[in-house]
């Protein structure tokens, strides 16, 4: 990668040939404002104009996410031209805006609004009209406000280049436009992951998660039982909410707030992460040894589901067969624990805090329920449970940080547990398990090094004494295609495959807090590229810090086996914790 010189408000850089101005100038130190571009800077639409500059030779002003640099160039920022082009772009983008603020679910994250105070826009100064919104609340998952959309096309773009689905596209002309579904179909009628990627790059309130809030608010009311059980991957990034630098660990302090509003009992998901292991464990073994379908693929995620079911039906032959981990463990808690605390099931209320959007959709499948009863009533993201715990008077900074979850039953988890929200968390979970029942012995090591790091595709080969097992891990799906393909024509060479919906995993699910680029604070200027890493360092030092680090030495899972469900993949246990897939779901219409 070759350097070239360039100024900035005449100030002299050298800076990678391969950029665009905007990157130059935020690596350089300047702040230049955009609503198109996100992430990594770059933009394949230039559409919102709000980052316009003045480059030195140039016919006009130029818009710096898709502008290239080059030798010798000179950029102007803060010239009154640009200063008024962008104040100009910002004011006709809210003549447009459906604001009414202090309704929105967006309200003091969104960008629109903090590009306004960059750029000095008035409000009012053109006048437009929203005519003919759409607001699709269809969907389990994810809500669409066309009133609030900006049509910058950040959603677009991730849904084609993230997931290579593409759903979502520039419907309508003129004033009329909108971004939608083809045909202005809702999400639910579209084959849409829901997995909330697109949530998380919309500057405003125009995509927004399906919110839970008044469903828990109401079974606490009724007197409910009302359980909640975390997700590995919550824990690594709920302290951005509260302002804490991203990387922070806020296990303690959660639970702590948690306690206090009042839930009857907090569990972590990781004891479901571990009941998960012996049975996908068990079934990937039992496929080894018996001639079963091979590769296993894994089915943890329920975006990847809902993209396989959709675009891959072929490869159900061999998905495991196992509910994910939080369906696992309601299913448990409405049984077992319910046995266990003389509780009718019907009272309990299972809430799951989840990184993900998507999972909102799968409690809500009609194969998530035994004998009539839901395994899990309620989904919360990660920011909604955020909105409950400042709603609530709780001062985060105030918290203790010794509270642990409750130790009843469904209370102890392994290292194993915590590492699912991350990608390849789940295959070095299984390979740890897996690696004893071959072997009747632990792996020394614990850890398996090789089928870490956040790299969209991964391949290993682990030696479990002379017999050689080949495995991959693949999250997004435009990474995942590249496998399934593999599998579809029959030329797989796994044993054992992991999928996970949204890239890096579970840490950067669709429920996560927002990622502002151009909000970072000063010591996070980099973040852009370590942001991921940053939270997936705090499951791997959490799964460091464990006792216990193989899901089949929980004391809580032996005992559940012994006293319940006898052995994994048991009678009792498949009627539990296993499901089935739809191929080319009815709902989706052709």
């Amino acid at each position: 990668m070759a350097l070239v010189n360039i100024k900035i408000e005449g100030k002299s850089y050298q800076v990678e040939d391969n950029l665009t101005v905007l990157q130059a100038c935020r690596k350089c130190g300047y702040q230049i404002p955009s609503l198109c571009s996100y992430m990594d800077g770059k933009c394949s639409l230039a559409s919102c104009r709000v980052c316009l500059v003045e480059v030195v030779g140039a016919r006009g002003l130029v818009a710096s996410c898709a502008y290239p640099v080059n030798e010798g160039m000179e950029i102007i920022i803060s010239s009154p031209k640009a200063i008024e082009a962008r104040r100009n772009s910002v004011e006709l983008i809210l003549s447009n805006h459906q604001r009414n603020c202090l309704q929105c679910e967006k309200n003091g994250k969104c960008e629109l609004l903090e590009v306004s105070k960059l750029v000095g826009a008035r409000d009012n100064k053109f006048m437009g009209q929203v005519t003919d919104a759409t607001i699709d609340e269809v969907a389990p998952g994810i809500v669409r406000n066309t009133g609030k959309c900006i049509l910058c096309g950040r959603c677009i773009e991730a849904c084609k280049s993230i997931q290579g689905i593409g759903i979502l596209g520039f419907e309508r002309r003129g004033f009329k436009t909108i971004v939608a579904p083809a045909q202005n179909r809702s999400f639910a009628s579209s084959p849409c992951m829901q997995c909330g990627q697109c949530v998380l790059v919309c500057p405003t309130g125009a995509l927004m998660e399906h919110s839970e809030i008044a469903n828990v608010d109401k079974a606490m009311k009724e007197g409910k039982f009302v359980v909640c059980q975390v997700a590995p991957a919550v824990r690594a990034a709920i302290a951005e909410e509260f302002g804490e630098r991203i990387g922070t660990n806020g296990t303690k302090k959660m639970i702590a707030a948690l306690h206090r509003l009042g839930f009857n009992r907090v569990f972590d998901v990781n004891f479901g992460a571990d009941l998960t292991i012996m049975e996908e464990g068990t079934e990937l073994l039992e496929r080894i040894k018996k001639g079963g379908v091979l590769p296993q693929i894994t089915s943890c995620s329920p975006g990847w589901i809902n993209y396989m079911e959709y675009f891959y039906p072929e490869v159900i032959p061999n998905m495991s067969t196992c509910k994910s981990p939080h369906q696992m463990q309601g299913a448990i808690t409405k049984t077992y624990f319910a046995k266990s605390h003389n509780l009718d099931p019907k009272d309990i209320y299972v809430v799951s805090i989840m990184p993900c959007t998507a999972k909102k959709y799968e409690k809500s499948r009609k194969e998530m329920e035994v004998d009539g009863i839901r395994d899990v009533d309620a989904v919360l993201t990660t920011r909604e449970i955020a909105k409950m715990i400042k709603r609530s008077g709780i001062i985060w900074d105030r918290l203790p940080e010794d509270e642990e979850f409750d130790q009843d039953l469904l209370g102890q988890y392994s290292g194993a547990g915590v590492i699912f929200g991350v990608t390849g968390g789940v295959m070095e979970a299984a390979l740890r398990t897996a690696y004893h029942e071959l072997t009747g012995e632990d792996f020394g090591k614990i850890n398996f090094e090789a089928v870490r790091g956040l790299k969209g595709i991964r391949e290993a080969e682990i030696d479990v004494k002379g017999t050689k097992l080949k495995v991959a891990i693949a999250s997004g799906m435009n990474n995942a295609k590249v496998l399934l393909d593999e599998v579809k024509a029959g030329k797989s060479p796994y044993a054992f495959i992991e999928i996970m919906g949204c890239p890096g995993g579970c840490i950067n699910g669709g429920g996560q807090p927002y990622v502002k680029p151009m909000f970072l604070p000063k010591e996070d200027d980099n973040i852009l590229e370590t942001y991921r890493e940053k939270r997936a360092s705090v499951l791997y030092s959490e799964d460091e810090r464990q006792v216990i680090r193989q899901s089949h030495n929980n004391p809580d899972i032996i005992k559940l086996y012994k006293e319940y469900l006898g052995h994994p993949l048991s009678e009792e246990a498949e009627r539990l914790l296993h499901t089935h897939y739809d191929a080319h779901r009815e709902k989706y219409p052709d």
